[in-house]
């Protein structure tokens, strides 16, 4: 099969002149194709829809808007332009030129790491394809279907990385990357959270809001790499990871705002009545973000990992804005604190900075999370509804690491096993509310209307009206 590189793989990494990868991505394109019509999204392959595609790096060339198929999206390959004289600025190679090419003892860890952020790209896709079918508004959906595209091009990016840089373990990984599937008993994806069911709506937002974010100080991490395609490729990956963050935060929002009217309009705050006239309660909302908070958290990993240290000490991951800290970046004297349970009580205790740099991450989540929980509750104060919602304890509900099955409530309380199991309906989604906010997922696609559980937008995609026609089902 021949491809244009040019115009069908928009690319600043002279793919027309490479042979060798031109003939491993003509393998690969056809099976990434077949993939995305087995379990991409359900039911959308003749739907023209208005996606944004990148057609280079530039400003000008980063958001090209046009309707179009998706399985004739162009997947480009971008990286970040290279600069001059780039230095690696951590770990015990600081002050070196970074690597063009993979050093040789480094080659297993690097792809061990393009690996595991590769596999999660298709497994958000594979967890989302039936959402299209309980779409609460044209525009939802279409916003459903870019994250959906922009997910498939980050596989792609690390795909090029695997094949061009990687030899024939790359493109083995490559394949597999396609082989695996969310939530499979026998070829799961590699990571816990990117096997849970999206079942509905509200845990799209939450999904694209909390783990999407994950996504984000991982990749922010990686920009950091001594491993110069790895960083160039990360940096422009985050352009399009902020927008599936906003897809999460605003959809939040837009459920809060249509709560609160519905509680204004009723005055009162009984679940069950605001429920009754169909908007999800305040309750339910808290559920969801406590379950979704805490099975992010733990894709950062083990609070101590010697991984975690030797990707540092390496040069191969640094941590969110490395450059912009001013200790001595290497942190062979430096300590940090983390959480263990001692005598039924949560106790800190400074452990060596090197080996805890997973709870260093998972702290900058912590905090950037917490500020846009802060952007909701705006949204109550606005409506003069004084609850809150609020962030569980990071202790709460974990299964990786030392805290894992440590029985913690969200406020950071230890519980026995029978405490937890009193409480646990309170604080974590329950069978019947996910059966109740399935109840509520019926699809609304006609331009401009939205389902009754959700608030329109304040402005539309690329300066168009909420009610343009951002699908046209063919």
């Amino acid at each position: 099969m021949s491809i244009n590189y040019s115009e069908k793989i928009p690319n600043n990494v002279n793919l027309s002149e490479d042979r060798a990868l031109q003939r491993a991505l003509e393998q690969w394109q056809p099976n990434f194709l077949d993939w995305w019509g087995d379990v991409g999204p359900d039911g959308s392959q003749d739907f023209d829809v208005y996606l944004r595609t990148a057609v280079s790096v530039d400003p000008q060339g980063w958001a090209h808007f046009d309707h179009v198929k998706m399985p004739d999206y162009r997947w480009g390959i971008f990286l970040n332009p290279r600069e001059e004289d780039r230095k690696i600025h951590f770990g015990e190679h600081m002050g070196e030129d970074v690597w063009q090419d993979v050093p040789g003892e480094h080659r297993a860890n690097l792809r061990r790491i393009i690996v595991t952020q590769g596999d999660t790209e298709p497994a958000s896709v594979e967890q989302q394809r039936h959402l299209g079918l309980t779409a609460p508004s044209m525009y939802d959906l279409r916003n459903l279907f870019q994250v959906n595209v922009e997910e498939g091009r980050h596989l792609w990016a690390m795909v090029y990385l695997l094949h061009r840089y990687f030899g024939r373990d790359g493109r083995e990984e490559a394949e597999a990357l396609l082989e695996r599937r969310s939530g499979d008993q026998d070829n799961p994806r590699i990571l816990g959270a990117f096997n849970e069911r999206t079942p509905d709506w509200l845990s799209f937002f939450m999904f694209t809001y909390f783990t999407d974010r994950d996504g984000k100080f991982q990749l922010c991490a990686l920009a950091e790499s001594g491993f110069d395609p790895l960083a160039r490729t990360t940096k422009f990956m985050l352009t399009e990871e902020a927008h599936h963050m906003f897809v999460g935060e605003s959809g939040v929002s837009r459920v809060l705002q249509r709560t609160c009217d519905v509680m204004n309009q009723l005055k009162t705050d009984d679940p069950v009545k605001v429920r009754a006239a169909g908007a999800i309660d305040l309750a339910t909302i808290q559920r969801y973000l406590n379950f979704h908070y805490s099975v992010t958290i733990d894709l950062f990993g083990a609070d101590q990992s010697s991984n975690a240290a030797m990707f540092y000490s390496t040069g191969i991951k640094g941590r969110f804005e490395e450059g912009k800290r001013t200790d001595d970046h290497r942190l062979r004297g430096d300590t940090y604190r983390v959480l263990e349970v001692q005598d039924g009580r949560l106790v800190e205790k400074e452990v060596p900075m090197l080996n805890a740099l997973n709870e260093v991450l998972r702290d900058d989540f912590i905090k950037d999370s917490i500020a846009g929980v802060n952007r909701w509750n705006k949204v109550l104060e606005k409506s003069g509804i004084p609850n809150r919602l609020t962030v569980p304890h990071k202790a709460f509900n974990r299964q990786i690491g030392t805290l894992a099955n440590v029985r913690i409530s969200p406020e950071g309380q230890p519980l026995s096993q029978a405490q937890w199991d009193a409480g646990r309906d309170t604080w974590l989604p329950t069978a019947e509310d996910r059966a109740f906010v399935q109840s509520l997922m019926g699809r609304v696609v006609e331009p401009g209307k939205f389902a009754g559980w959700i608030a329109p937008p304040a402005m539309g995609i690329n300066r168009q009206p909420v009610n343009f026609e951002y699908i046209r089902f063919n």
